[in-house]
């Protein structure tokens, strides 16, 4: 069971990735395009390079000769997997969901077309005049977001024609990869937004997290607690859709699949093949196993015999508001002193305005009032300051 990990991308979710490989006896290489990254500061090995270098990429396989590939980012030439697969290499959670889920276009057809399950009204667009006819032909308001980003990265709202063109010039500025192609969706009327972290097994059946309720700003999200507050029939109606999707897909390992909750029923947003941000929740302790150790079981084929809900838990992020290098963090003392508590600093030598830097974490025992939870995570996240 002693593997060699390629860590396709080391934020601060591939290093809370590596910590669960490791204490399981694992070896991980931890890639990413800038030196010093989260992951790589607790890897037994890293690697720097331009992911979207196929060349590089190729280079970084050869040189390490992985037993598993392990992608955490959307920049990678996802189209490499295949070859990789062919040669023996265990890619996560397999070639064809790395490259579907990698790109909006694929999945979002495969959910919408092939699949059936209910989605966004979306039309797609390769230049600006397409996109002024997409956003005619979905409506206003709408969302635009690049084929390939994270983390709301490169995301807007479209509320007037005025707002078309500097939409179209945010996707282009943030979104990852070279696709050129923008994803023009109807806004949905929700009354919330929730994660579903899903688990398929090697050997073994699909299991559902308790789902995670969250809330993003500027697309990226900003506190999330677990429970969600959602109904019994609207939870079972997420993982069945949620089973539908990975089933399709293939491959053994964690998702984050995201639904938009309405008045009338489960609306079905994204996919990640891999650990979620919202989903740093679980590091309250929420669950018998985080996210990144159900995650690490599940690429290891390791049985995982139930996942149970062990505390009601939130979280809250720590932003920079500055651009600066080597931060410092004062005020962490005064967070520390919160009860049921505990937070994360993720390591990152760069600050920049809403780069998430750290997490913060609040619990109680199950039934505790989650509103409650979440605003004693954002106090404490309050108190921790990013400066020189």
């Amino acid at each position: 069971m002693q593997k060699k990990i390629l860590l396709l991308g080391s934020g601060e979710l591939g290093k809370e990735f590596v910590i669960a490989a490791q204490r399981l006896g694992q070896t991980v290489v931890a890639v990413d395009s800038y030196s010093n990254a989260p992951a790589m500061q607790v890897a037994d090995a890293s690697e720097v390079i331009n992911m979207l270098d196929g060349d590089a990429l190729d280079q970084v396989v050869a040189t390490h000769q992985p037993d598993i590939i392990v992608p955490e980012i959307e920049a990678i030439r996802t189209e490499r997997f295949y070859a990789y697969e062919k040669q023996g290499i265990q890619v996560v959670p397999s070639a064809k969901a790395a490259n579907f889920t990698m790109d909006r276009r694929a999945i979002r057809d495969l959910a919408a077309k092939d699949l059936g399950i209910r989605t966004a009204k979306y039309r797609y667009a390769t230049s600006l005049e397409e996109m002024y006819e997409a956003v005619e032909t979905v409506g206003m308001p709408c969302v635009v977001k690049p084929l390939m980003s994270s983390s709301g990265k490169g995301q807007s709202v479209v509320k007037t024609k005025e707002d078309i063109q500097k939409a179209w010039e945010i996707a282009g500025a943030k979104g990852r990869g070279d696709a050129g192609e923008v994803i023009v969706e109807a806004f949905v009327n929700f009354t919330s937004e929730i994660t579903l972290l899903t688990v398929t097994q090697q050997n073994g059946e699909t299991l559902f997290c308790p789902s995670i309720g969250h809330v993003q700003e500027r697309g990226d999200y900003q506190q999330s607690w677990q429970p969600a507050l959602i109904s019994e029939a609207n939870e079972k109606e997420a993982c069945e859709i949620a089973a539908k999707v990975t089933k399709a897909l293939g491959g053994a390992g964690i998702w984050g699949v995201e639904f938009f909750i309405c008045e009338d029923g489960v609306v079905f947003s994204e996919l990640s093949p891999r650990p979620h941000d919202t989903g740093m929740v679980t590091l309250a302790g929420t669950q018998n196993f985080n996210e990144f150790e159900l995650h690490c079981r599940a690429v290891l084929g390791l049985p995982i015999p139930e996942i149970t809900l062990e505390r009601t838990g939130a979280s809250a992020v720590i932003l920079s508001h500055i651009d600066i290098e080597n931060p410092t963090y004062p005020g962490i003392e005064k967070a520390a002193s919160y009860p049921k508590s505990d937070l994360r600093l993720f390591g990152k030598t760069t600050a920049r305005p809403y780069r998430r830097m750290g997490v913060t974490l609040a619990y109680d025992k199950i039934g505790s009032d989650v509103v409650a939870i979440v605003e004693r995570a954002i106090e404490m996240a309050a108190q921790v300051k990013v400066e020189e």
